[in-house]
């Protein structure tokens, strides 16, 4: 037992070597960055977040081949959008917030699945569920459907066109890579499961006990599960909840300031580079630029008090982190009673 605690403070405070993280920032900072701009320049801010979501396709791939990276990054945009269509929906119907979270909780186990499977890189759901849990909060008609499309889209489109760009400048091959699709087997399914039950106990609770952002609790709970064994999932849940921590003081200052929109943007672009330079390297590290850089897109799309938003952030994140690792323990309990038996 000591032994095992002992390995999930090293990883948590453990730095992985840079592998190349500048360029995957550089592109980072250009695909969310000048649809923000765009956006600047036409007086829509409020239409930001569904930028923001779009350009999260440019986070995929970071390691593999340009032609796997493309499929993936693709891939991954139009699963984004797909998932901010069914949030809409989910807000458009004034659907209540518990059953929105079995909404998202579905997506989650679903996306998890596929995400195995397609072996995406970041693995697992939270970008999309963040994506969906966040649209589903966010007023909405008819006509934003056809707003998530264009607004969307359009930021997926421009991240894959920034991504083939770097790599024709950098000559890299478009050759075909061999890649064999795992199967889906049990470990598999057993991260399905997992993901979902996570994210479901989370938001419910998250709605019952705070009732705004409850989707944040979910995201906390998908991340806190997000490794393929419990070692893993521990150290990502420590690490998730001390880096939302400080990072909500950090927020907490810029939220202050009462910058300008377009200082907003200079200041998320700039976190935006910080959390690609660290999330491959530690995920802690990582959420110092993460919470402040989704806390000032928040704000600058929907604004609120920023007193509720980082009250709500705290606890939801609190409420994610403890589900989640529960979960995370349970489950591998159960897999090695299994393997046992």
């Amino acid at each position: 037992m000591a032994e095992s605690r002992g390995r999930v403070w090293t990883g948590v405070i453990r730095v992985g070597p840079h592998q190349g993280d500048h360029r995957v920032a550089v592109r980072a900072v250009l695909s969310v960055g000048v649809p923000l701009l765009v956006l600047l320049l036409i007086g829509r801010l409020d239409l930001s977040v569904y930028a923001s979501f779009g350009a999260f396709a440019a986070l995929y791939g970071r390691a593999d081949a340009p032609r796997t990276r493309v499929r993936m990054q693709a891939t991954a945009g139009a699963v984004l959008v797909a998932a901010m269509l069914v949030g809409t929906a989910v807000s458009a119907v004034s659907l209540p917030a518990l059953a929105s979270v079995v909404v998202v909780a579905v997506i989650a186990a679903l996306v998890t699945l596929f995400a195995y499977r397609a072996q995406w890189h970041p693995p697992g759901a939270l970008f999309t569920v963040f994506a969906a849990g966040a649209t589903a909060s966010f007023p909405a008609t008819g006509t934003t459907f056809l707003t998530v499309l264009l607004v969307g889209g359009a930021s997926v489109a421009w991240s894959l066109l920034v991504t083939c760009v770097f790599v024709l400048v950098r000559r890299g091959s478009w050759a075909r890579p061999r890649r064999a699709r795992p199967p889906i087997g049990s470990v598999a399914w057993e991260m399905t499961a997992t993901v979902g039950t996570a994210a479901l106990l989370a938001g419910v609770i998250g709605v019952l006990l705070v009732g705004t952002h409850w989707y944040w609790a979910m995201v906390g709970a998908v991340a806190a599960v997000g490794g393929a064994h419990v070692t893993a999932r521990l150290i990502r849940g420590v690490q998730r909840l001390v880096g939302t921590l400080l990072g909500v003081l950090i927020a907490a200052g810029l939220l202050a300031l009462h910058l300008p929109p377009w200082l907003v943007i200079v200041v998320a672009v700039l976190l935006q580079a910080g959390a690609e330079l660290f999330v491959g390297r530690n995920y802690g590290i990582a959420m110092l630029f993460i919470t402040p850089l989704a806390l000032l897109m928040v704000s600058l799309a929907s604004p609120v008090a920023p007193e509720m938003l980082l009250r709500d952030r705290v606890i939801e994140t609190l409420i994610g982190v403890a589900v989640g690792t529960v979960v995370a323990i349970v489950s591998a309990g159960l897999r090695r009673r299994s393997a046992r038996g």
